[in-house]
């Protein structure tokens, strides 16, 4: 299968029939994620039953094979900061903002009605 090719949750799941149990969670976790709508690392871990392992879903997230049809970059710390490479960080801000997530100093603006 191709990227190009992905179009619904279940070709995600066949397109990452390579990676681990915990990765594909992961990365469905944030194929879910609405436009507009972030969630944090924290959260995703908690949704998929590892609430201790954010940092584990971060490095799952570096690694997406599917951005931005997974869109990690919906993805933030639980400060609203975005994490990682300085240059990575501002396309990640540049999109979710583009997308109408409030931005203020650099981070998301968290509140209910832009959490997922």
């Amino acid at each position: 299968m191709k990227k190009e090719e992905v179009k619904s949750e279940e070709d995600v799941v066949r397109f990452l029939s390579n990676k681990t149990e915990f990765e594909r969670k992961v990365l469905v976790a944030a194929y879910r994620i609405p436009y507009g709508k972030i969630s944090t690392y924290k959260r995703i871990a908690e949704k998929i039953g590892r609430p201790k392992a954010y940092r584990a879903v971060a490095n799952a997230l570096h690694k997406n094979p599917l951005h931005p049809i997974v869109p990690c970059h919906r993805v933030v710390r639980s400060d609203g900061k975005f994490g990682g490479e300085r240059k990575a960080a501002e396309s990640r801000r540049k999109q979710v903002e583009r997308e109408g997530v409030p931005i203020q100093n650099d981070a998301v603006k968290i509140g209910e009605n832009v959490l997922y």
